[in-house]
């Protein structure tokens, strides 16, 4: 039969091997957030940037998008969804509906504006950015949303 202590290991010891075990779970853990982090950055980063698409794309896309809602009984769609870093002023201007509140978009949120602006409000069609969650209960991300009812 093994000897006691290695049937049951004194407490010191135990505690050791539990403390390492912590240790490397943590380190997984700030690994795994920092690659989350930098993963979010470069998505943001991406996004702050113009999509690159021609006018043409963005427009057979807006018509996509549109016809499908319209197919399913819609009058508005959530044509996209943004982190609030994507507003000069983190989305603070949209959450208090002041005027001029889209000069603070950037990337493709501001994009999409000028899309609306040029071919789909001369149309008849409306365009809303609003905070569509409050994590914490602050402003986070934010929605777009084309509208064509009455």
């Amino acid at each position: 039969m093994p000897g006691l202590d290695d049937l049951i290991p004194n407490a010191a010891t135990i505690r050791k091997e539990a403390a390492l075990k912590e240790a490397e779970k943590a380190e997984e853990y700030v690994r795994l957030a920092a690659a989350a982090e930098a993963e979010k950055r470069a998505l943001i980063d991406r996004l702050s940037k113009p999509s690159g698409k021609s006018e043409e794309e963005k427009i057979k896309l807006a018509s996509t998008i549109i016809q499908r809602a319209v197919r399913n009984g819609l009058t508005e769609v959530l044509v996209y969804r943004f982190p609030n870093s994507l507003c000069t002023d983190k989305g603070r201007a949209i959450n208090q509906m002041e005027k001029g509140w889209e000069t603070t978009l950037t990337g493709i949120p501001k994009e999409i504006f000028q899309l609306w602006t040029d071919y789909l409000k001369p149309r008849g069609y409306r365009i809303a950015y609003q905070v569509i969650d409050f994590p914490g209960g602050v402003p986070g991300d934010i929605g777009v949303t084309i509208s064509w009812d009455d």
